[in-house]
């Protein structure tokens, strides 16, 4: 209904979130991205639904399975929330369309730049897309808030760089998208926007006086 949507901000995993490591899927090898831990905090202080989506084409791969992430996800999970910035969800896709073994070699509606994982969670979350955002490091993640009609954010960290340095190269970069060095960064602009904003966007602040 209408006033009942909950805003997000929907995160790439490695390179994101963690530091990037090829086919990561055991909890001793994740060391998180700088800056981002401080800036997941400060992002959900803000009433953002903390949400990841990601890309695990290993498992179609063979490098590892399901249920081999899923103790990870466990892990991250747990971890975000003792310190103080708890995941609220957490999407993956298994699948690649060309590589891999069955069942996961094939087309589907979730590997990014597809939206099948936006998607569910804006279903189960009643998320409003305008409020919201994706914040990753590659092209694909941008196509994939655009495709999603979610505000496209690219931070420096993993490929973000490269990515930013293709997109001049090529001259294409898309108008909407902002890039920021560090998730830490991006909170630093969420906070000074909530600040400078009408009471109408964020209506808390209205609240508070």
């Amino acid at each position: 209904m209408a006033g009942t949507e909950k805003k997000a901000v929907f995160l790439d995993r490695d390179g994101t979130v963690n530091i990037e490591k090829a086919y990561l899927y055991k909890a001793e090898d994740f060391v998180f991205e700088r800056g981002a831990i401080d800036g997941l905090r400060r992002i959900k202080a803000l009433g953002y639904l903390l949400i990841v989506v990601t890309n695990q084409s290993g498992i179609a791969r063979g490098f590892y399975t399901e249920e081999d992430l899923a103790l990870l996800n466990a892990w991250l999970m747990a971890e975000t929330k003792a310190l103080g910035c708890g995941l609220d969800a957490l999407y993956y896709c298994p699948h690649h369309p060309d590589e891999g073994i069955p069942p996961y070699r094939r087309e589907c509606d979730c590997r990014k730049p597809k939206t099948g994982m936006i998607d569910r969670a804006v279903a189960a979350f009643g998320i409003d897309r305008a409020a919201s955002y994706l914040v990753g490091d590659k092209r694909s993640d941008l196509q994939t808030a655009l495709n999603a009609d979610l505000a496209p954010i690219l931070v420096r960290t993993g490929y973000g760089r490269e990515t930013e340095a293709g997109l001049a190269i090529a001259g294409d970069a898309p108008r909407e998208v902002s890039v920021f060095d560090t998730l830490r960064d991006f909170a630093d602009w969420l906070e000074k926007r909530r600040a400078s904003a009408p009471a109408e966007i964020f209506p808390e602040k209205a609240k508070k006086g």
